[in-house]
């Protein structure tokens, strides 16, 4: 079988002026090594490692590095995390601080260590004096001096991850009643674990190859203070064959560090997903996953009866509104983009500086409490699952933050899986389960921590239409259940009519309309929900017999406001009669047009057309009328609207 001639793609070669010297560059790295394997005594290697002076240097060198680590984790981790979490002033002094022990001479750190530390130092008499320690010439001055070198490369590497770590993972389970010790030691900390690892072991291996601050700080004692990289200074004095073996364990030492790590713990936080889980979370719902979801049973959590937790909240900020509402009360909270929905939202958990929530549920004052002991429970749109958790523990993690023994906690999170339609998802880790199983996961963790407030920003997005029926219908069930508030955030008209008793309206962080959905659905105050709705929204001047629109053009109306006042105008696409000649009769609003886009709409047609005479207007037709007409794209029509289907509404 011949075989098929591999080609270079054009532009694949790489410049000579930059292969050259990368070459050179490698060759430049490579000798020192070369010249060491070179040069090694290999018959003697065995006896040059096992010689006592070097068995003790190496057993020193382990205790001084792993002592470093020690210290370099208890120390360097809370500082990483204070760099990437907290602004806070002088921020780039103290960034500044922990990168200068790896620009600066080794030589100098430890006269600079020294002289801090020193008997004579800054500190050195009153540690002596207070406490009996003594740092110079000690294994602890070796520790000091160790880990002043090498505790940046902690700092630096589990910065850049926790920098990598979206924020939402740490505000969902501060949501959930975690306090921020728990949400570190169960959430950043195991979500950042590959950067901790990768800084933990160059850490230990740059404290292992210490030799500049710790001679000049703790001296060279054999047994206290001299580590392997000072015995290799002594033995090229004497033994130049024994300090290249040594120096080749060290060399051994770093590469397996360096080998180890290579391509293993480096990427974004919570990605690290084998190709099979990236394959299990592209597929679609299984079929299991998607059958008929079972209604809620009696005795399963709440454990007790809901206790009502009515709502109000005075935001200011951003968003600007006040709101009030009884226990049991779902609001569907819709808007343009940039509207404020989200920063409503995080407003009422306490967590951005735009907007500020004087919040109140049920009795309790809750606007001074940190977000861990609102009571107020939030599903944000991808739903944040904790990639290290399966959907059992994700589901159990706000009970267990809340108190609850594991065996309770983890028997009522089954509960809302199976209610859900995922407990048989329950051991798969986040990774493993598609959009739509994880969406569900999320909403089971958010109700399973029995919030006060419940907040869902857009809960049904990532779930197919199918599935998004049967989820909705079992929400509806929860929901009517709740003894609180929930706010709902959703670009979903059926969502907001099936789940809502009250739709809120944002547009520009102001509330345009606070109306039962029926009210909002015959009329609409805000063109992009008229939109939202499938509905023409035209916005104009009242006039006296109907309205001046804003793009140019008038509309008759039945029933007009009065003249002068800001309105709008809506009018239902089937309410839009299409035409190839100019239409007589009793249309008061007709327009010449051209049909600009054509799509389906369930068993009708939807036209676009667009007119010099009036803004862009959106018809509805059947199938069968098209042909008739010969419609197309192009097609130059007449458009007609009698005055009695134009709803206006003041704005």
């Amino acid at each position: 079988m011949k075989r098929p001639v591999r080609r270079r793609t054009p532009g694949a070669r790489a410049p000579l002026l930059l292969t050259v010297p990368a070459l050179l560059a490698v060759a430049f790295l490579m000798l020192p090594l070369v010249g060491i394997l070179a040069r090694t005594s290999w018959g003697e290697l065995g006896d040059h490692l096992t010689a006592e002076a070097t068995t003790e240097a190496l057993r020193l060198s382990l205790l001084v590095s792993l002592w470093s680590l020690g210290l370099s984790l208890l120390f360097g981790v809370p500082l990483a995390w204070l760099l990437a979490r907290v602004a806070f002033p002088g921020k780039a002094f103290v960034r500044s601080l922990v990168l200068l022990p790896m620009v600066l001479p080794p030589t100098v750190g430890g006269v600079a260590l020294l002289l801090a530390f020193g008997r004579r130092g800054l500190l050195g008499p009153w540690l002596e004096d207070t406490f009996g320690i003594t740092l110079p010439f000690h294994t602890s001055g070796a520790v000091l001096a160790a880990t002043f070198v090498a505790m940046p490369f902690l700092v630096i590497s589990l910065e850049g991850a926790l920098g990598g770590l979206r924020p939402r993972y740490e505000e969902t389970a501060a949501s959930l009643g975690a306090s921020p010790i728990r949400v570190f030691l169960t959430v950043t900390l195991p979500m950042v674990a590959p950067g901790l690892i990768a800084g933990a072991a160059l850490t230990w291996a740059r404290a292992l190859g210490e030799f500049g601050a710790t001679i000049t700080f703790a001296g060279n004692l054999p047994g206290t203070t001299q580590t392997l990289p000072l015995q290799v200074y002594l033995l090229l004095q004497d033994s130049p064959e024994a300090a290249t073996s040594v120096s080749l364990l060290l060399l051994a030492i770093a590469m397996i560090v360096l080998i180890a790590l290579r391509g293993r713990w480096t990427g974004t936080p919570g990605d690290h997903r084998d190709p099979a889980s990236r394959a299990a979370a592209a597929r679609p719902e299984d079929p299991a996953a998607t059958a008929p979801l079972p209604e809620p049973a009696p005795g399963l959590p709440p454990k007790s009866a809901p206790e009502p937790w009515p709502l109000h909240a005075d935001v200011t900020g951003f968003t600007r509104l006040t709101l009030d509402a009884g226990p049991g009360t779902t609001i569907a909270v819709v808007g343009p983009n940039g509207a404020g929905k989200t920063t409503l939202l995080r407003a009422l958990l306490g967590l951005t500086p735009r907007a500020r929530a004087e919040l109140r549920l049920g009795d309790d004052d809750v606007t001074g409490l940190p977000p861990h002991r609102r009571g107020v429970a939030w599903v944000p749109q991808d739903g944040a699952l904790f990639p290290h958790l399966s959907a059992l523990t994700n589901t159990a993690y706000g009970l267990r933050a809340h108190g609850v023994p594991r065996a309770e906690a983890r028997r009522e999170a089954q509960d809302w899986l199976d209610r859900l339609g995922v407990g048989h998802l329950a051991h798969r880790r986040p990774a493993q389960l598609s959009g739509g199983q994880a969406q569900r996961v999320a909403l089971a963790r958010a109700l399973a921590a029995r919030p006060r407030l419940l907040l869902l920003d857009e809960p049904l997005a990532a779930l197919d239409q199918t599935t998004r029926a049967r989820v909705r219908h079992t929400l509806r069930g929860h929901l009517a259940e709740f003894g609180g508030v929930c706010l709902i955030v959703t670009h979903d008209p059926v969502e907001a009519v099936s789940l809502a008793d009250r739709v809120l309206v944002l547009e520009d962080g102001r509330a345009l309309q606070d109306e039962p959905p029926a009210e909002v659905t015959r009329h609409p105050r805000s063109p992009w929900v008229a939109r939202m709705l499938g509905r023409n929204a035209w916005p104009g001047t009242a006039t006296a017999d109907g309205l001046a629109l804003e793009g140019g053009g008038r509309l008759v109306v039945a029933e007009p406001l009065p003249a002068g006042t800001d309105a709008l105008a809506v009018i239902a696409p089937e309410a839009v009669s299409v035409h190839r000649e100019r239409p007589t009769g009793s249309p008061r609003n007709i327009w010449p047009g051209t049909v600009r886009e054509i799509t389906s709409a369930g068993s009708r047609l939807r036209l676009l057309i667009t007119s010099a005479e009036a803004p862009d207007l959106v018809a509805e037709i059947t199938p069968g009328a098209a042909a008739e007409l010969g419609i197309a794209d192009g097609s130059a029509v007449w458009t007609s609207v009698k005055a009695t289907e134009a709803t206006v509404v003041p704005l």
